[in-house]
């Protein structure tokens, strides 16, 4: 299982468009070391800002959230811990 935080996202004053840059980059990489990325979670975050690790960020409102399919359907959350919580054991 297999989650992406895609962090510093304050230095790109928070942007959709970097965020997706990323999660397409990533995805095109995950998909060669044998990762569906329809399994995972990504997630746009701020460590030093603390944005959507353990609660939605209010500077990034246009993410609604990740999407992910498991063994008993589709999951979804808006944070990192959301995330984690997700893992199956």
């Amino acid at each position: 299982q297999l989650i992406v935080a895609v962090n510093k996202m304050d230095t790109t004053k928070w942007s959709e468009d970097r965020f997706n840059e990323i999660v397409k980059e990533t995805s095109t990489f995950i998909k060669k070391v044998g990762y569906n990325p329809k399994t995972v979670a990504f997630v746009p975050i701020s460590g030093w800002h603390g944005d959507n690790m353990l609660e939605e960020s209010a500077n990034m409102t246009w993410y609604k959230g990740w999407t992910k399919e498991n063994k008993a359907g589709t999951v979804k959350g808006k944070t990192l811990l959301d995330a984690i919580d997700a893992i199956e054991p």
